[in-house]
């Protein structure tokens, strides 16, 4: 081996720690972003499949009878 190789060899082998402490850290952060992307992935279709359910659900509708209303502004006008 030339002494070049040697060299480098000698500080990759000093570094080696340092180089595997930042890969695992860079390993848990892929990992982490992946949850991550992942869990609001499954949030967005799961709020569109209820969005797509509540839009196919019956409305709601209310009666409202008016007769007692109409009636009570009938008298205050008469009673002008």
């Amino acid at each position: 081996m030339s002494q070049e190789k040697v060299d480098r060899y000698k500080q990759e082998k000093a570094n080696r720690k340092k180089t595997m402490k930042k890969e695992k850290r860079m390993k848990m952060v892929r990992k982490c972003m992946y949850s991550v992307v992942t869990a609001a992935f499954i949030a967005w279709v799961g709020y569109s499949a209820y969005e797509a359910y509540q839009a196919n659900q019956p409305r709601k509708s209310t009666e409202v009878d008016y007769t007692a209303f109409e009636q009570y502004m009938e008298e205050l006008s008469s009673a002008e």
